[in-house]
């Protein structure tokens, strides 16, 4: 008996459908390739799952099949619709839309996501391109850290020159301020003389009042002025 026909229909199992989309995926990927060494043709395949996961494969660099495809079609629009606004827009958003992908594929596998389907060469090429990003990285590092050195070596240096002109300033200083504070001393301002003290009449025994008494009248007995006797001691 022969096999009876088979209904292609969306498998509603989740789990089958994710083996069965394995099992095809595979299998497609792997036709693509025996297709471009067998005939020696430039084969590009590109598989997106449900989950918007990407498998591709291609036997030379995808960038350069896509420019080839997007080139094929522009010229068979070119020749078959005249040049309009609105094509030549559709035209632009294409071209910026795989553009896009392709960006987006290159980033992920720099990620180390989706490397399944490459090849060794793409791999390669891939870990060139990552250590060469990394040398960069360490290059911009090692700049940054020697900018940051020389910024406060020259802080450095500006502090040092502050305080130089601040230590010179205090010396200049230093010494003036006995005069500054003898401004305010009237006991050291220049000019300044102590009166003398008035007698004073303290009886405190009779050899003291008579000694007090005398000093008195030597200070008041000056010769050429006449010394008249107060009316209290006559």
């Amino acid at each position: 008996m022969g096999r009876g026909k088979v209904v292609l229909e969306r498998i509603e199992n989740k789990i089958s459908r994710q083996v069965t989309f394995s099992k095809r995926r595979n299998g497609l990927l792997k036709k693509a390739y025996e297709l471009s060494l067998l005939c020696d043709a430039e084969v590009a395949l590109i598989i997106f799952s449900s989950h918007g996961k990407l498998f591709e494969f291609s036997s030379i660099d995808m960038s350069n099949i896509l420019q080839r495809y997007r080139q094929c079609c522009y010229n068979t629009q070119e020749t078959n619709i005249p040049e309009e606004g609105s094509h030549n827009l559709y035209q632009e958003i294409s071209r910026l839309r795989a553009k896009c992908e392709t960006l987006q594929r290159s980033q992920r596998n720099f990620l180390g996501e989706d490397l399944e389907p490459l090849a060794f060469k793409e791999l390669e090429k891939i870990e060139k391109q990552l250590d060469k990003t990394l040398s960069q990285a360490r290059q911009r590092k090692t700049q940054l850290m020697f900018d940051r050195m020389e910024e406060l070596r020259q802080k450095e240096q500006e502090l040092e020159e502050e305080n130089k002109q601040l230590k010179t300033k205090l010396e200049e200083v230093v010494p003036r301020l006995p005069a500054i504070q003898g401004v305010g001393d009237p006991s050291k301002a220049d000019g300044y003389k102590h009166s003398e003290p008035l007698p004073t009449l303290q009886i405190l025994g009779h050899h003291q009042f008579v000694y007090q008494e005398q000093a008195f009248d030597a200070r008041t007995n000056i010769p050429g002025k006449s010394n008249p006797t107060p009316g209290w001691l006559s």
